[in-house]
């Protein structure tokens, strides 16, 4: 090593003198010297150290904001068109829906409870063109007290499917009108498949159609439900499926729902066979759990950026014990212990580690706020949202800063005992 400077073992005694005399400073002398080796060390290698943990705690806080927004934003729009529990039989329709309804009513946690059909038929519209649909039959009395279909209504309104006239009505969603190139006052043909094969004989004649009047229109924003279907009265609906006064479920709107499966469960117990009462989380848990396992790896992913970032943080501190070889030297052969020299360093990397986790976490925020502002747009037929959902969670943010922090702190420790394990001798014998 190249020798020092008479001035430079000078500062050196000073800060080793003023470390003895702990009476003298408020500061811990560990702490001291670990800012102004900070400071005073290899620029270069300390900025690069804090940029790599800056850019992976900012990805780290974007992604987790990102991720949580599709989340609820998928839970959200699932809700807004479903309900929270559906109870429905094994055998089909039934027809004593009204005393399961009563059961339900019964449970303190249980808000609103509405009969429903729900069927897959064909519909054309005005350009001769089929889709394939899916026509919900609801209570017009009942439904608002359990979908929130009236903040998805973009013309028309719930309150239509009361409407008497010679067509029954029916709101259909946006992308499904556009298909069907229909609009409110619009005619719809929707065709019973299979209606036309008489099983006993075989025989096939015409299929069975029914025609409804466009009275409202709805766009959700998820791309499966606005291209698919269509909502009805239950009157209707029942006469399209040629069941009589029957139902296929009873859905129910509950306080909290995040309690939606112990509602589920107590009802399945009252319930009993042949009824299945199942929550939202369990009806859709394909998405959801491709959610959590798309947002798991993602930590994962970008926990080992982080991780990465901080061998860095293990080069510098390692080339700044050996810059600092000759100081630990004097400091040792003044007095200082092992664990003391060792928590200079550990002050050092976790200096570093702070000081790019506030960075960081404070850049991930406002590239939060920056497209949450902006409000990005997706397509709907890839991403089934049409906008890039932000939300941001505090408390995951504080699990960023802490992983962060963390892995600062175990990337300190081969340094730090390196630099506490040198002897006086071994540092003061270069000149």
């Amino acid at each position: 090593m190249g020798a020092r400077t008479p001035g430079q073992d000078h500062r050196v005694l000073g800060v080793a003198t003023h470390a003895r005399d702990a009476c003298l400073c408020e500061v811990p002398y560990e702490l001291r010297l670990a800012f102004r080796y900070l400071y005073t060390g290899r620029k270069n290698n300390v900025l690069l150290a804090i940029l790599g943990v800056v850019l992976g705690v900012a990805a780290l806080t974007t992604v987790l904001a990102v991720t949580t927004g599709f989340q609820n934003q998928f839970r959200d729009k699932v809700l807004g068109v479903n309900a929270h529990v559906i109870a429905t039989s094994a055998e089909g329709t039934f027809p004593e829906y009204r005393e399961v309804m009563r059961v339900a009513k019964l449970d303190p946690e249980v808000v609103a409870v509405q009969p429903f059909i729900f069927t897959e038929m064909l519909a054309s519209g005005g350009n001769g063109k089929i889709s394939g649909v899916g026509i919900k039959g609801v209570d017009p009395s009942l439904v608002r007290g359990v979908l929130d279909l009236d903040r998805y209504m973009e013309a028309g309104s719930v309150d239509s499917l009361n409407d008497r006239g010679p067509l029954p009505p029916i709101i259909v969603g946006k992308e499904l009108a556009s298909k069907l190139s229909v609009w409110v006052g619009s005619a719809v043909t929707v065709v019973v498949p299979l209606s036309n094969i008489d099983l006993k004989t075989g025989r096939a004649t015409a299929p069975r159609s029914y025609q409804f009047r466009v009275t409202g229109i709805f766009y959700s924003g998820f791309a499966e439900y606005d291209r698919h279907l269509m909502y009805t009265s239950l009157r209707a609906a029942q006469a399209l499926v040629g069941h009589g006064d029957e139902v296929m479920g009873v859905e129910m709107k509950v306080a909290n729902v995040m309690r939606a499966d112990k509602v589920a469960t107590h009802l399945q117990h009252e319930l009993g066979p042949p009824y299945s009462v199942e929550d939202w989380n369990t009806l859709n848990a394909n998405l959801f759990d491709a959610l959590k396992i798309q947002k798991f790896v993602l930590v994962i992913i970008l926990t080992l950026i982080i991780i990465v970032a901080t061998v860095n943080l293990v080069s510098s501190l390692t080339m700044m014990v050996t810059d600092k070889t000759r100081e630990i030297a004097m400091l040792k052969s003044m007095g200082s212990t092992s664990s003391s020299i060792a928590r200079v360093f550990v002050c050092v990397g976790v200096s570093i580690g702070a000081i790019g986790t506030v960075v960081g976490v404070g850049l991930g925020l406002a590239f939060c706020y920056l497209m949450n502002s902006h409000g990005l747009s997706l397509d709907p037929r890839v991403y089934l949202i049409d906008h890039l959902p932000v939300e941001v969670r505090y408390r995951e943010v504080a699990l960023v800063a802490g992983i962060t922090l963390a892995v600062s702190l175990g990337a300190t420790l081969l340094p730090s005992r390196t630099a506490s394990a040198l002897t006086p001798v071994e540092g003061l014998r270069y000149d």
